[in-house]
């Protein structure tokens, strides 16, 4: 991750200064962060989930990679997750816009995926820093993907708050968002990790 010398006060300054360069940028209290390419193995584990969420009956229009969301934090603050599944209603507001940013006066989506990279930074980003900004625009569930520490981690809205829910190894993901689309294919922690 690459801090680039620029700041945003707000996000209406961010949408219309990005620079056209292909890059995927994350803002941090105002700091813009060049996110640096996915390695293979989250690559792969976001392509999986993406199809197996197809696959249970989730419909491509609510499956989004590469749509950002705007947080709450100190100063400005806009993520992109590896993966998330958009609410109706999200779907609906984002049909007609020039970018694919969930603003804060939009629905949340119903879900966000991240998939931890290496490094105490983006470790600390995905479980501390996302957690309570996710939680806090009301996102009814955050699945942290830690391919690091070989388990999953699903945080589900309660009351406010986050409840949270750790598989491992040969565990069968259970999550209200799941639930909502009963399968034969249950879906494992070694599943989504790859692992053998």
């Amino acid at each position: 991750m690459v801090a680039v010398a620029q700041k945003t006060k707000t996000l209406a300054e961010y949408l219309e200064s990005q620079p056209d360069d292909g890059a995927v940028y994350e803002l941090e209290n105002g700091e813009w962060l060049e996110m640096p390419p996915e390695c293979d193995l989250n690559r792969r584990i976001a392509s999986f989930l993406y199809i197996y969420l197809a696959q249970i009956g989730i419909p491509y229009y609510l499956l989004s990679q590469k749509t950002e969301v705007a947080v709450a934090s100190a100063k400005v603050s806009l993520r992109v997750p590896d993966l998330m599944v958009l609410s109706e209603e999200a779907a609906l507001a984002l049909e007609n816009t020039k970018r694919s940013t969930i603003t804060q006066d939009m629905p949340p989506p119903d879900l966000v995926i991240e998939v931890v990279s290496p490094g105490q930074t983006n470790i600390n980003r995905d479980y501390r820093y996302k957690r309570a900004q996710y939680q806090a625009q009301g996102i009814p569930e955050y699945w942290i993907v830690d391919p690091i520490s070989g388990k999953v981690t699903i945080l589900v809205m309660n009351e406010g708050l986050y409840d949270e829910s750790v598989f491992e190894g040969s565990d069968v993901i259970s999550s209200p968002l799941l639930q909502r689309y009963p399968s034969d294919q249950k879906l494992t922690v070694a599943q989504i990790l790859q692992k053998k």
